[in-house]
């Protein structure tokens, strides 16, 4: 057995014994012990404490590590993202300084569609490559666990192409990776005036090759004025549904879609954007066991209002945190910037802002039986701090890399 005891930690974050989704209240409630220890066997945490506590010799551990003035936080939980992409859209970032909207921008083939032509022009293991070196960088940024959809091919090749470059990754990483099908993404040019001819072939052709292969876990769909309808949707939901894929919507980002409604009448995993609320939305995602995951660097670089994530939380409803990470409209993985601006733009506590993109990220994932919090039986995926003076220090340097390093499954990388 390889055990590894960590010894001296300033303080060790977010100690949990019972993980449920956290909402309201709670979600400001960060257990920490202070001057603590961290057993680690085989990857897996196996028991942690006051340092004064301890029954144990240094020397009946295989290896030792001396954690002073170091925080100790379980690795981010990224639930939404669109990292697999090739190229990038600096160009459309300079239109949008000239005034330029995002659907304008759309409405004359760039944005996604932009993305999309370079994806179906990229062989796979190019792709692989690409987003391999990303996922690295994103990882030795704190990032442990992730998701990463598809929605670049919008062709039933692009599509399974992008799928099984997931597939790989979940195959070779040491990360934890959810796959969600996001074909709905955008309509094809050549589907503009053909919305049900595109719907069927996401249902027709390409779900049953996904289902047999196994492709994805979770269906996602961008439902929003000029994309797809809640009717649209719903349809498209209710057949991933039927292959075994649970739903996860794109809702309420740039107008009051009906997605967040929608995605809790299908009982989604989650629905995220959420900069655009009434209290019919919020009413109803408090009411439900969807997690509203919140996306505050697409906010901030689409300069859109930030999400209500006071109202939300003050509503009961339950929130994660996620970097969206894309080359349109948030071209930036790291969680540590995604957490200072949940803070700084949203008015989250820096407890709440952690949970939201530990434990809370990991639900968004139904990952939080393995990841998002320091608990016995987890893994060892662990972010070590720069010596700082406290917990608030994260968010509040903003632009400081306060990482020192990062384990996963009870190795550095």
């Amino acid at each position: 057995m390889s055990s590894t005891l960590i010894t001296n930690i300033k303080q060790l974050v977010n100690v949990r014994q019972d993980t449920h989704l956290l909402r309201g209240n709670e979600l400001a409630q960060l257990p920490c012990i202070d001057d603590a220890y961290l057993i680690i066997e085989d990857g897996i945490i196996a028991d942690y404490g006051q340092v004064s506590n301890l029954k144990y010799k240094e020397a009946d551990f295989k290896s030792r590590i001396n954690c002073s003035s170091q925080f100790l936080l379980p690795t981010w939980c990224d639930s939404h993202t669109h990292i697999l992409f090739t190229g990038s859209r600096e160009n459309e970032f300079v239109d949008k300084l000239k005034g330029l909207s995002y659907a304008e921008i759309a409405a004359r083939g760039g944005g996604i569609l932009n993305s999309a032509r370079k994806m179906n022009e990229t062989p796979e293991d190019n792709l692989f490559i690409e987003v391999w070196k990303r996922l690295e960088e994103l990882s030795k940024m704190g990032t442990g666990a992730i998701e990463i959809k598809s929605g670049y091919g919008l062709t039933v090749e692009g599509e399974l192409k992008m799928l099984r470059v997931i597939r790989k990754l979940k195959d070779r990483s040491t990360l934890n990776i959810r796959s969600t099908f996001l074909g709905a993404h955008t309509y094809p040019l050549e589907f503009k005036q053909n919305h049900k001819g595109y719907i069927d072939l996401i249902i027709n052709d390409m779900l049953p090759i996904i289902a047999k292969e196994r492709l994805a876990d979770y269906i996602d769909v961008f439902c929003e004025n000029g994309f797809f309808s809640v009717e649209e949707t719903e349809t498209i939901c209710k057949a991933g549904i039927r292959h075994g894929l649970k739903p996860k919507i794109h809702a309420n980002q740039l107008s009051l879609s009906g997605g967040t409604q929608l995605g809790v009448k299908l009982g989604a995993v989650s629905v995220d954007h959420l900069e655009t609320m009434d209290d019919d939305a919020v009413t109803a995602l408090a009411n439900s066991s969807t997690i509203g995951t919140l996306l505050p660097t697409a906010a901030f670089f689409l300069r859109m209002p930030f999400q209500p994530a006071r109202k939300l939380i003050d509503a009961g409803c339950a929130i994660a945190l996620a970097s969206d990470f894309n080359p349109g409209s948030s071209p930036s993985g790291n969680m540590n910037l995604v957490v200072s601006m949940a803070c700084i733009g949203m008015k989250m506590l820096p407890e709440e802002a952690i949970n939201a993109a530990t434990i809370n990220g990991a639900h968004a994932m139904e990952f939080a039986d393995e990841v998002g919090s320091i608990s016995r039986g987890r893994k060892a995926n662990l972010i070590f701090t720069k010596p700082i003076p406290s917990l608030s220090y994260l968010p509040y340097a903003f632009g400081t890399n306060l990482v020192d390093k990062v384990m996963i499954n009870g190795g550095f990388i």
